[in-house]
């Protein structure tokens, strides 16, 4: 594909203060990344280049206030301004309400221009939720984040978790295990496995074949440790089968991924996703807000304050999400 027909990837680089900058650096300069899209990072360059002089990165960027102004010719890295709202000394490892705001407005101003059709899909590096909440704003992950900004009903968006060949959905997230209970009805099931095969198909999978968990231990045991399996989910996934999606299940959450006949593995709770996610893959894992009308994904990891600036921080969960999106925005399937 010649270069400049190459997907463009808007970067959103994350918590400033974070490593997010720095993997977002390293992913735009990895020759596969570039091989494979055209990538732009999204954030403040004054940060952006704090953190390459702190890990001893080169950073030869190129500033744009619009991304028709964007350059891929020379081999630059191409930073799409997102200016932090103050010019307040940047303190790396550090919380503040300022870098919570400058995380979401770079994935704001990024999630605009793929609205505007100006890049093909979006790429966010970690935010931290302690500055995000110190700043006054409510947000319990990106999902949600990206619903509202793309005008999307948030209780239609889930999150896909893809990491190696496996894509786990999770019908519900962060909010506390008493409220996600109330979630699980026959009627979100239903969507999220229709959510599911869309976005399975969006991949390129034209048949999709989706395992759903279940709920209680052992997926209920018919009935004996809970009746949600019974009364909810089994008819959900009836439901989906009589509309022709190859979905199977409920399955015990800690048996079911094992199956490896499926295309995705929808779960009900938030750990029953990520465990499995953060011990085989993280970081390799991507995750996927679907039901939205972008292409967005985020890393699984957080901003590790710990070792921000060191230079030693992986950018290999960027590097895979990167890719990812690319090849789907590309037509390439997964």
């Amino acid at each position: 594909m010649p270069a400049d027909a190459l997907p463009r990837i808007a970067i959103a680089t994350g918590d400033p203060a974070g490593i997010g900058p720095e993997v977002s650096l390293k992913a735009a300069r990895d020759p596969g990344v570039r091989q494979i899209c055209r990538p732009l990072l999204v954030g403040d360059p004054a940060a952006i280049e704090l953190h390459a002089r702190a890990c001893g990165l080169s950073a030869n960027l190129n500033v744009v206030s619009e991304v028709a102004q964007a350059s891929w010719a020379d081999g630059a890295v191409n930073v799409l301004e997102a200016a932090r709202r103050d010019n307040a000394a940047l303190n790396l490892g550090s919380i503040d309400p300022a870098y919570g705001r400058a995380s979401l407005d770079a994935a704001r101003r990024a999630i605009k221009a793929a609205l505007a059709r100006e890049v093909e899909a979006v790429v966010a590096a970690p935010q931290t939720e302690k500055s995000i909440a110190l700043a006054g704003i409510t947000f319990d992950g990106y999902p949600t984040f990206v619903a509202r900004e793309t005008g999307i009903d948030a209780r239609d968006v889930y999150l896909m978790l893809c990491f190696d060949d496996y894509r786990v959905v999770n019908m519900t997230l962060h909010c506390s295990v008493r409220d996600a209970l109330a979630m699980v009805t026959r009627e979100r099931v239903a969507h999220v496995i229709r959510a599911t095969a869309d976005a399975l198909q969006r991949m390129g999978i034209a048949a999709p074949r989706i395992c759903v968990g279940g709920l209680n231990p052992h997926a209920g045991e018919d009935g004996l440790f809970g009746r949600e399996e019974i009364e909810i989910i089994a008819p959900a996934i009836a439901e989906a089968r009589a509309a022709g999606i190859d979905a199977s299940g409920p399955l015990g959450a800690d048996t079911m991924f094992h199956r490896r006949d499926c295309d995705s593995h929808i779960v009900m709770l938030h750990d029953q996703g990520h465990i499995p996610a953060k011990l085989l893959g993280f970081e390799r894992t991507a995750a996927l807000p679907i039901g939205t009308p972008i292409l967005f994904a985020s890393v699984a990891h957080g901003s590790a304050h710990d070792i921000a600036g060191k230079g030693v921080a992986n950018p290999g969960a960027m590097i895979s999400a990167i890719i990812r999106m690319a090849k789907v925005a590309a037509g390439q399937g997964r």
